[in-house]
């Protein structure tokens, strides 16, 4: 229905107005009447009535329906195509790290196959825009980031910011969901806990705000907005195995890691690969080590794994402090004492460390200048504007316990 402004005034109605009772019906806004065109709006539902100070509003309103209706998904949808409950399609797309791995990817594939975009609540986002730094951690299981995101959310929450943390599975893409987060959420920067470079390289450029990688490099990954902190890897493998070297091991076995250059625990396989031929030693021996992913029942599945198929080991040097008390733990199931048969040295320095009996040798990082440093590189790069990437190493340090003993004689 068109209401003009003579109709309007033979009625009493404002111009440009529809009232309850039409459920469908052309409306013209005074503005909008000369000469510039007018505006269908189709209305399946009765509608309030429209004032000339609300159009702005009822217009926006428009859109989003129609983008509804055609979008049509649902978080219910999601959950009923997954089945799963709406609160575990919450949980996923939040990334809390209490969800199984296979929920987890059956929820996201039904995400992926629906086009779902969550986040959509504009008073939401108004809210968060520009305001929260993003915290990204990589791995569930990894008590050293645990640390470490204490440290730095305290940081920053004494400079006045706030902060949202993400947890991660290992094996995620940190780079894609930082890049869905900057469309979604609009942080102001983000720090990434643990990340591989490939995936920096790979699909970092169209993500223009400040950046912070801790524990692993990006140096030589050319993005002016993107530093990096971490502890030199390939040293402190190197550290662990001389370390074992020097209390007679020669049958060192290594648990955990992936087969990737780009990954962190492939470059404390390198610096130990370094120690066994600085004395000598083969050290290309594939046999004698385990990749597994970094968590205690992954450590001590791929302990088991090692030491059936090679016997003669007396030492191991795991990845990581929690895959080190796996390893223990396989060790007193097959019947093994650690250290008197079994040497471990763990890696990471976690305050766990000093708990087990015996008390983990391991190679410690140092997560307060990893925190200090890693958030005064963000914040000065926020608001100091952008100048060029900083990229520091900080030297590991080994921290013996009495999990090393030297190897029984001839072993």
């Amino acid at each position: 229905m068109r209401l003009s402004h003579k109709e309007a005034g033979k009625t009493g109605k404002v111009p440009g107005t529809l009232h309850k009772k039409h459920t469908s019906g052309l409306v013209v806004h005074p503005k909008m009447g000369r000469g510039v065109g007018n505006l269908l709006v189709i209305f399946q539902n009765p509608c309030m009535m429209i004032q000339d100070n609300n159009w702005n509003r009822f217009q926006n309103r428009c859109i989003r329906t129609m983008g509804k209706e055609d979008c049509g998904v649902t978080i219910k949808d999601i959950a009923r195509l997954a089945g799963v409950g709406v609160a575990t399609v919450s949980r996923v797309l939040n990334h809390h790290p209490d969800v199984s791995p296979a929920t987890r990817k059956k929820v996201m594939e039904v995400v992926e196959e629906q086009g779902f975009e969550p986040n959509c609540n504009a008073k939401h986002l108004k809210q968060q825009v520009g305001t929260t730094i993003a915290i990204l951690v990589k791995g569930t299981q990894n008590m050293l980031f645990a640390d470490l995101v204490e440290r730095v959310q305290r940081k920053l929450r004494e400079a006045g910011r706030e902060t949202s943390v993400y947890h991660l599975d290992e094996e995620d893409n940190e780079v894609d969901f930082a890049l869905r987060l900057c469309r979604e959420r609009k942080p102001p920067g983000i720090l990434f806990l643990g990340g591989d470079r490939e995936f920096f390289a790979r699909g970092f450029a169209p993500i223009q705000i400040p950046a912070v990688l801790l524990t692993s490099s990006a140096e030589g990954v050319p993005f002016r907005n993107l530093s990096s902190l971490t502890t030199d890897d390939a040293e402190g493998g190197r550290l662990a195995v001389e370390y074992l070297l020097k209390q007679g091991h020669r049958e060192i076995g290594f648990v955990g890691g992936h087969n990737s250059p780009t990954q962190v625990g492939y470059q404390r396989l390198l610096g130990a690969r370094d120690a066994l031929a600085a004395w000598n030693l083969a050290s290309d021996r594939r046999e004698l080590w385990e990749p597994c992913r970094y968590s205690m029942a992954d450590g001590c599945a791929a302990a088991r794994r090692l030491l059936k198929r090679c016997k003669n080991v007396t030492a191991v040097f795991a990845m990581s402090d929690v895959i080190a008390v796996g390893v223990m733990r396989a060790a007193y199931e097959m019947g093994k004492r650690v250290p008197e048969d079994l040497s471990v040295v763990g890696y990471d320095g976690t305050p766990m460390a000093d708990y087990l009996v015996p008390k983990l040798t391991t190679v410690r990082q140092d997560p307060e200048y990893l925190a200090q440093e890693g958030v005064k590189l963000l914040l000065h790069a926020m608001e100091d504007g952008l100048t060029r990437p900083v990229h520091a190493i900080a030297p590991p340090q080994l921290k013996p316990g009495e999990s090393v003993a030297p190897p029984k004689p001839g072993c």
